[in-house]
């Protein structure tokens, strides 16, 4: 079955994220990793750092607020769990700081850039 207009997007939206992230250094360990309690988009490291990436992409006048209304408190607690559970399958990794953004990705026609917000403060 194909992707439908809505996962084309989304892998859209996280290619152009990977594109900078890459561009700054860091280099991608998961993509779409998934586990009983959640998904996680972006996993990233650099020596002694991991990036969790949770990419949204939008539409200019997008009804949720560019995909802020996606990262509420459920959202969250979610990617929370999922984390949790990629932690217990990649012990090696658990003393590693890491932190977590969500990235606000405007889908075409629109040039705006990427919108970058903490997560997990």
């Amino acid at each position: 079955m194909p992707p439908s207009p809505a996962q084309r997007q989304g892998a859209w939206a996280e290619q152009r994220v990977l594109r900078l992230l890459r561009l700054q250094g860091w280099q991608l360990l998961e993509r779409n990793w998934r586990c009983p309690w959640g998904e996680l988009d972006l996993v990233l490291h650099k020596p002694g750092r991991l990036l969790l990436v949770e990419v949204k992409g939008r539409r200019s006048g997008s009804v949720d607020g560019w995909g802020m209304a996606a990262l509420r408190r459920p959202k969250r607690q979610r990617l929370e769990r999922a984390w949790n559970c990629w932690l217990a399958a990649h012990p090696h990794w658990e003393r590693t700081p890491v932190e977590q953004v969500a990235a606000l990705v405007p889908l075409p026609p629109s040039q705006a850039p990427v919108r970058w917000i903490r997560l997990g403060d």
